[in-house]
């Protein structure tokens, strides 16, 4: 059943993360990251903590600083090399619990935006703690803020759920952050400048159904074969997480990389499913969609790029990760403030 994907008893989970999946199995195969001292101009200090969609979004407020051109452009930049357009589409939404054929869907429409090429790293994320994200009710919904107390590593300190004293484990640095839940990744997004995919988006962007002539819909971001080698599933025998960078051969047509595997990724989109006798399927809390299968999905049919679930988003999982979106009416706008660039 398709909400049970998160609770299978395996090693990994029980004896905590590994050392080269998720983190260490004790305190003493720990190599805790380096703090980065940071700049004391608070402009040049977001541009250090990689905040690049926050200063193009807020440009129109450092008008009178000299270096404002500068970290405009050093921001446009980056998000130039680390994202990449998804054209307008649409896709089909299942909305059973089980993707069997002729089950009811619906059809969506996606705008074009700017999907980022990988996960969030543990490295990224660090700069969101180390600047106090955790701290800054701003970024939280209201609600959620009787939460926070419990967000944090296994040390007590705020921070993804398998780190310790705050800090990621180093080795671990390109790899993808991890023990978060869906109010820690929207929060992250939110604070970086950009936000998280809906799971219409998220889809659109795996399976590449652009409006054409030959209305093609892709099984996988490469094709419509399953192959282990371009992906890290269970059937790859890799069993952790590996860099976000790895796996170039299984990226989608616009380089977007681990779309399928490596962890499953929080969608803005609640889940709402009914299941084969047409109830609707509630949880404890409210569920968000989590998209594209992990390192330790067994069955490859829910690592597709049609296939969709949901976690209880309040659930810090060991293989659920997350990646931002940029929209580009955003961009727009940005220039009509400030000029073009």
């Amino acid at each position: 059943m398709a909400l049970m994907l998160f609770s299978r008893k395996s090693r990994m989970q029980r004896a905590g993360p590994t050392r080269a999946g998720t983190a260490a199995n004790s305190p003493n195969d720990y190599v805790p990251s380096e703090p980065t001292p940071l700049d004391p101009d608070p402009l040049q200090r977001h541009i250090q903590l990689e905040r690049h969609g926050w200063i193009v979004r807020n440009r129109h407020q450092w008008g009178d600083h000299t270096l404002i051109e500068a970290a405009f452009e050093e921001a446009v930049e980056a998000i130039d090399r680390q994202f990449a357009i998804v054209p307008e589409g649409f896709v089909s939404l299942t909305q059973s619990i089980s993707d069997y054929p002729g089950c009811p869907e619906i059809d969506v429409e996606t705008r074009p935006f700017l999907l980022a090429k990988h996960c969030v790293t543990n490295r990224q994320y660090q700069h969101f703690v180390d600047s106090g994200g955790y701290e800054d009710m701003s970024l939280w919904p209201e609600d959620v803020w009787p939460h926070l107390i419990d967000f944090t590593d296994q040390t007590g300190s705020h921070g993804p759920r398998y780190w310790r004293e705050g800090r990621h484990d180093r080795r671990l640095s390109d790899h993808p952050v991890v023990g978060i839940s869906y109010y820690e990744a929207a929060a992250y997004a939110r604070w970086a400048g950009y936000r998280l995919p809906t799971g219409a988006e998220w889809q659109m962007a795996a399976s590449w159904r652009i409006r054409s002539a030959a209305h093609v819909l892709r099984r996988y971001p490469w094709g419509d074969a399953l192959d282990t080698r371009r992906c890290n599933i269970w059937a790859s025998g890799i069993g952790c997480t590996v860099p976000v960078h790895a796996y170039e051969s299984g990226a989608a047509p616009n380089g977007v990389l681990q779309l399928i595997g490596n962890v499953w990724e929080w969608a803005d989109s609640d889940y709402e499913v009914r299941d084969e006798a047409g109830r609707i399927v509630v949880g404890d809390m409210i569920m968000k969609e989590v998209r594209g299968g992990a390192f330790d999905t067994y069955f490859a049919a829910q690592a597709t790029s049609c296939f969709r679930t949901g976690l209880a988003s309040l659930k810090r999982m060991h293989n659920v990760g997350v990646r931002c979106v940029v929209d580009l009416t955003q961009l727009a706008a940005t220039d009509e403030q400030g000029g073009s660039t």
